[in-house]
């Protein structure tokens, strides 16, 4: 896999490299990007082998909130068959490895989990990344690791976990330090396993009531802020676990819309001071976007393929972060000047910010300025 499939002609100030599910961890938690969520009962096999969503790398089939109870066994079938057919066309050279995107599956419950894994064949595991947790927490959080552990084991292969916070024992206050606590004791001792940590934006604003619109970002929402801003303080402080962004509910997409005709723009100037760009789905998308980067999120949960070249688009790196982000990992120490003479580098305490950039450069490339993200989306 590659980003920016999309747009293969775009010129790069420095391209975005290759991964797949055995890419060093290091870097893999941070090519994630879209990851686009979708039915275990989903015929997906076509659209991978025709490249119908040439932006989508990562993606999950879900047994979970994206599925009836009573379909379950139906999605376990047909998340089989999507396996065994990959492989057959991988096999018959119809299918590149490199062209199958990242694959994760979200589970129901661990008993599900048990359940669907022991269905499992040696030669599914090298198109499964990871498992997605569900409303994971500090009573059934071992439960999943451990399980997890002995599949890795079983097959001698590597199988991420990425647990997803999104119950009330998160969203309340009284509860929330112990409970997150709780979780990070149990990731720090699976953290080989722990590919990324996932929040559900759209369950903690259930247990208050709330639905953000499309005018407004997560953000604004000051309960879910709050649940947010506690979880990135938790898990992202030494840049211990990468986090990704909550999904974005709407999607209307201006087929017609040409970015070229506003590469003047100031992206996040004009998102944030809410001047039209696309319509309101798509800047609503993208100003949660800046504001997800600007807090620590990396990457985004995805419920539309329209999603995925904005997602994506935006992780790319401009030149002027990137050469500061090189300056600071090649300085011994102090404070200097940046290459482009506008601010101080101090080494020290931007040195995690520059090993993030570093990281984002090379899974999703360095572009000129600002006003190339557009092109970049494409049309």
């Amino acid at each position: 896999m590659i980003h920016h499939q999309y747009n293969p002609s775009y010129q790069f100030v420095k391209a975005p490299q290759d991964f797949n599910k055995y890419t060093d961890r290091s870097l893999l938690q941070y090519c994630l990007g879209a990851t686009m969520y979708m039915p275990g009962t989903k015929d997906f096999a076509q659209a991978i082998i025709e490249k119908k969503y040439p932006g989508l790398t990562s993606m999950v089939m879900c047994f979970e909130d994206a599925c009836k109870e009573e379909d379950v066994p139906a999605a376990e079938q047909n998340t089989l068959a999507l396996l065994d057919q990959l492989n057959v066309w991988l096999n018959e050279g119809k299918l590149r490895y490199e062209d199958v995107p990242l694959i994760f599956f979200r589970v129901r419950s661990v008993e599900q989990f048990k359940h669907w894994s022991s269905m499992l064949k040696k030669e599914h595991i090298h198109l499964i990344t990871g498992i997605n947790f569900p409303k994971f927490n500090s009573y059934n959080g071992d439960e999943y690791y451990e399980h997890l552990e002995y599949l890795n084991e079983k097959f001698g292969e590597v199988i991420y976990g990425m647990p997803i916070i999104e119950d009330s024992k998160v969203a309340f206050k009284e509860s929330r330090f112990v409970e997150l606590i709780g979780i990070k004791m149990i990731l720090d001792r699976h953290k080989d396993l722990v590919l990324n940590v996932r929040v559900g934006g759209t369950d903690f604003s259930s247990c208050f009531g709330v639905r953000r619109g499309i005018n407004y970002t997560i953000y604004d929402i000051m309960t879910v802020r709050d649940c947010l801003m506690d979880i990135l303080n938790v898990f992202t402080r030494n840049n211990d676990y990468t986090v990704s962004g909550p999904v974005w509910e709407y999607f209307r997409v201006n087929k017609n819309m040409k970015f070229k005709e506003l590469q003047g723009f100031n992206l996040e100037d004009t998102l944030l001071k809410r001047k039209a760009i696309v319509n309101d789905a798509v800047d609503g998308l993208m100003r949660e976007l800046v504001l997800d980067q600007a807090n620590g999120f990396m990457g985004k949960t995805c419920i539309h393929p329209t999603h995925l070249n904005y997602i994506n688009g935006m992780l790319a790196v401009t030149r002027e972060e990137y050469e500061d982000a090189e300056q600071i990992l090649n300085t011994s120490g102090g404070v200097v000047k940046s290459v482009n003479a506008n601010k101080m580098n101090e080494i020290g305490p931007h040195k995690r910010w520059a090993e993030k950039i570093s990281m984002r450069a090379k899974a999703y490339g360095v572009i000129e300025n600002d006003a190339c993200y557009l092109e970049l989306f494409g049309h």
